[in-house]
């Protein structure tokens, strides 16, 4: 497991556009998305920072439906990491009751036009889809109970209220995202 930190992709960078399956199959596009925000994240089944903050994810995934979209998003390879497949992807999906779709990035072509390089990397877009936040869920991605700042809320919250968001923005990091 290499540590990797999230490139902090230049704020006010247009979203990029993308057609994937989800975990039933069907594909999933950036035009099925129509909140004032979305959120997309890249992660995987396999990488402890990613199962670190996945629950934390669901409940945000939750308190924001119908005013926040969100999307995972798996770009590993899967020969050497089985258990980032879309069949486990589905598993995982169904038994975590994500309140989000979970796509897989086969190509690996969209975590590269996002510049995504780790589990998980997180982007905030606004309602004209031009990055607003991108870096970590909170401060504290190993011991939830001790969270102080809940980084990408705050950020969401801006978002929604049409405010800046005023505070700097930390790195994400996790895994480094297999590449083929």
């Amino acid at each position: 497991m290499a540590l990797t930190e999230s490139t902090m992709v230049k704020l006010e960078s247009q979203v990029h556009d993308f057609s994937l399956p989800d975990t039933n199959g069907n594909n999933v596009s950036l035009g099925d998305f129509e909140s004032d925000a979305l959120v997309v994240i890249f992660t995987c089944n396999h990488c402890p920072y990613a199962k670190a903050v996945e629950d934390r994810l669901i409940v945000l995934g939750n308190d924001y439906l119908g005013q926040t979209d969100f999307v995972l998003i798996s770009s590993n390879e899967i020969e050497n990491f089985p258990d980032d497949s879309p069949e486990k992807m589905a598993e995982r999906h169904q038994r975590k009751s994500y309140p989000f779709p979970y796509l897989f990035d086969e190509s690996q072509e969209v975590a590269k036009a996002y510049g995504a390089v780790c589990t998980p990397d997180i982007f905030l877009y606004n309602k004209d889809r031009k990055l607003e936040y991108r870096g970590r869920l909170d401060d504290n991605w190993k011991e939830p109970e001790k969270v102080t700042r809940e980084e990408l809320r705050m950020a969401i919250d801006a978002v929604l209220s049409g405010n800046k968001i005023d505070f700097d923005q930390v790195p994400s990091m996790g895994c480094n995202i297999k590449w083929k």
